[in-house]
């Protein structure tokens, strides 16, 4: 069996650590492996993937011998090392947004438009976590019967800021917990002009204000799901909201189909979806949460149920742990369905 050098471009955040746990859990074939970071973060070690790791400062030249790179440091750093990657024969798998939208860069989740990765270049883009989620949940319907618009609302875990939002999430417990005042440092974002309190709140509020008013969080869940569906004719609509949950996301997802799909229908083409657990049963009140769903690589769905206000609508709940499915594991899915094809 052939095996790959492979390189994790920030290694020492959530995801890239994420992301080495599952390449090794899922057992993929590699010679080598190479943590990188910022010049800070070099010669810190970590643990990852059962192993202790020395981060190198990522350069140029660290891509030499590389077949395989997982991008996961942000936009700026992917838009200034990727060309050098590729440049030197590395197959780019990227998880930011610096490329997704791009009209010659496959925006993929292999379980709905794996076959994308056919006119890859040398770059694959990973979705939003957001999207990711909901579009495994939303493509078997639109193969099923045709989605006419689809109204997303997010319940979005405080680790899709980052650790010091998960961290800032546990002080201001501790601190109501001590009867001291709650101090906000981290939401919506630590760039933020102004800040506001997590625990006991909601914010409605995910990255930022851009064209209508819209969020990018917003903005990101249409566009890529138009694009990995192939249908820019879908009409979407979405509203991001920060909740105090440590990890997963939740949506809330109304559906318009062009055709009729009773909920028993929807139900049966969902549990037969790959990468999807139906989870739906609510008499004994069995439905997805992010307590269930944390450190799971499948996409939960419940709560099927037709929507009575139009003629052929459905609504779902949907619920992933967005560092796994949302990011660090369809990442690794990428690269797994690349050698699958011989892609790389």
């Amino acid at each position: 069996m052939r095996t790959f050098n492979i390189a994790v471009l920030g290694a020492t955040g959530a995801v890239g650590r994420e992301l080495i746990d599952i390449l090794r859990e899922r057992k993929f074939p590699i010679k080598s492996l190479k943590a990188l970071a910022s010049a800070r973060s070099a010669g810190r070690a970590i643990e990852a993937g059962g192993e202790t790791l020395i981060i190198e400062e990522a350069t140029p030249e660290s891509f030499d011998d590389v077949d395989i790179a997982f991008f996961t440091a942000g936009g700026a750093i992917s838009q200034r090392f990727a060309p050098e990657a590729r440049s030197r024969g590395v197959v780019v798998i990227d998880n930011t947004s610096a490329f997704r939208m791009d009209p010659e860069v496959p925006l993929v989740v292999p379980e709905v438009n794996g076959e994308d990765l056919l006119e890859h270049d040398g770059l694959i883009a990973n979705p939003n976590c957001s999207t990711t989620i909901a579009v495994m949940a939303l493509a078997p319907l639109h193969r099923a019967a045709g989605i006419k618009r689809a109204v997303v609302s997010t319940y979005q875990a405080v680790s899709g800021i980052g650790a010091a939002a998960i961290d800032d999430l546990q002080r201001q417990v501790k601190q109501y917990v001590e009867g001291k005042p709650i101090t906000a440092t981290t939401y919506p974002s630590p760039s933020a002009a102004k800040q506001y309190q997590m625990l006991f709140n909601l914010i409605p509020h995910i990255d930022a204000f851009d064209e209508a008013d819209y969020t990018k969080e917003e903005w990101k869940m249409v566009r890529e799901t138009q694009k990995i569906l192939h249908d820019d004719s879908l009409k979407i609509t979405a509203t991001t909201v920060r909740v105090p949950v440590f990890r997963s996301h939740s949506e809330s997802i109304n559906v318009e189909l062009h055709k009729e799909l009773s909920a028993a229908r929807a139900r049966e083409v969902l549990e037969n979806a790959p990468g999807v657990r139906v989870y739906d049963n609510p008499e004994k009140q069995e439905y997805p949460m992010p307590l269930l769903t944390t450190d799971d690589d499948l996409v939960w769905v419940g709560r099927i149920r037709q929507d009575l206000s139009v003629p052929w609508g459905l609504n779902l709940w949907v619920v992933g742990d967005q560092i796994r499915k949302g990011a660090a594991l369809n990442s690794v899915q990428i690269a797994e369905e690349l050698v699958a094809r011989q892609l790389v």
